[in-house]
């Protein structure tokens, strides 16, 4: 069994948040918000809290969207140092509170088939220099597979973005493989896998729903990660309220993902709180 883990995407990480996720059995957080929350975050408010009630912060999302804001993969270079500077200010407030692991996207979108080659070669060269500056920090960046015209679609693609450098590693959204299928990613680059996101699709496009609401058989893909060694955090990225194309009679609980997690840890086929709709 694995530790249970929790995006912030879903919910302001303030102290009655950390109470309710420790009560529930949660183990562990994603500090991740849009830009202006992440800015303005307390994080050694943050720690506290975390520490106060047993729950470990295991990653930092860095943000990634307005994509004019910050892209590691603009053709701008000006953009792209300005990127840069941007996460190594985050970087540094986080790992000052023990923060080491940094989730960071390549990439934004739409990216045309003309000019992919070339973003391909600025955010290898963005991601270089972010695995550089993490290093000085102490910590690790860890490059997260992204879904339709981003850079990272596939598990090749991935390879070939981690391959920039070797202190590089990988997050695996499982519900952002629209290109090959899981087995294959994890065969790929299962061994630089330190974090995950964990959510359900229809394969079509990401949809974020809780596990056993989608198309992903649980038990294949979790065999399959701890067959690559992963030992870290099983860690699920949706928010409590139900997202679109799905219906839920109520907002999840922190207890949901618990007893989601135990059935798959159980071997048991996660059961659907939502009803697609059409």
């Amino acid at each position: 069994m694995l530790k249970i883990g929790l995006s912030t995407c879903g919910f302001t990480p303030d102290e009655e948040a950390f109470w309710k996720l420790a009560a529930a059995g949660i183990d562990a957080v994603e500090l991740s918000m849009e830009k202006g929350y992440m800015d303005a975050l307390d994080f050694a408010a943050v720690k506290g809290y975390a520490d106060a009630f047993g729950v470990e912060i295991w990653s930092c999302h860095l943000p990634f969207y307005p994509f004019e804001v910050v892209d590691l993969s603009a053709l701008d270079p000006a953009l792209r140092q300005r990127t840069l500077v941007y996460y190594e200010n985050l970087i540094a407030k986080a790992s000052a509170v023990g923060i080491t692991r940094f989730v960071a996207h390549p990439s934004g979108e739409p990216i045309p088939d003309a000019e992919r080659k070339e973003r391909l070669a600025c955010a290898k060269d963005s991601l270089a220099k972010l695995a550089e500056i993490a290093c000085r920090y102490g910590a690790t960046i860890a490059v997260e597979d992204l879904p339709r015209s981003c850079l990272g679609n596939t598990a090749e693609e991935l390879a070939e973005l981690i391959a920039a450098d070797g202190r590089l590693r990988v997050c695996f959204d499982v519900n952002h493989l629209l290109q090959g299928t899981h087995s294959n990613f994890l065969q790929t680059v299962g061994h630089r896998i330190i974090t995950v996101h964990i959510s359900d699709y229809d394969f079509k496009d990401e949809k974020h729903w809780l596990p056993g609401e989608g198309d992903i058989n649980w038990q294949e893909l979790y065999q399959g990660l701890l067959a690559t060694g992963y030992k870290g955090v099983w860690m699920y990225e949706l928010g409590q309220k139900p997202p679109r194309h799905l219906h839920r009679d109520r907002d999840l609980t922190f207890h949901d993902y618990v007893e989601n997690a135990g059935a798959i840890f159980a071997g048991e086929t996660p059961k659907a709180l939502g009803q697609r709709l059409v």
